[in-house]
């Protein structure tokens, strides 16, 4: 009996973590596919029309996140590497936080 109770808070303990560090990896994860197709869809490396490329899909997938201005746009050869780093603090509980740091790029 008390070996399935600790299981049981294990397990639960678990899902909460899962619940919420999730949606900021499932951010992430917009938020790659979306300077990717950003970085597919311009064809001229001009920040501003990159900037308002990428706003508008934010705008859509309602990515806060990241803002446009914090695109790190450059070009190797013919194509354009967009990419941005950035952390996303999530409390867990109490004191308790977690801290999470992110690099995506349209290259990768």
């Amino acid at each position: 009996m008390t070996g399935f109770l600790v299981t049981a808070v294990i397990l639960i303990l678990v899902a909460l973590l899962g619940f919420k560090i999730g949606p900021a990896y499932m951010e992430y994860y917009t938020i790659k596919k979306q300077i990717k197709l950003v970085a597919d869809e311009v064809t001229v490396v001009d920040r501003r029309t990159i900037e308002n490329a990428y706003d508008r899909r934010a705008a859509i997938e309602n990515i806060t996140a990241i803002s446009p201005k914090d695109l790190e746009i450059s070009k190797d050869g013919d194509k354009i590497v967009i990419s941005v780093d950035y952390s996303v603090k999530v409390p867990l509980f109490g004191n308790l936080s977690a801290c999470m740091d992110f690099s995506a790029s349209s290259d990768k």
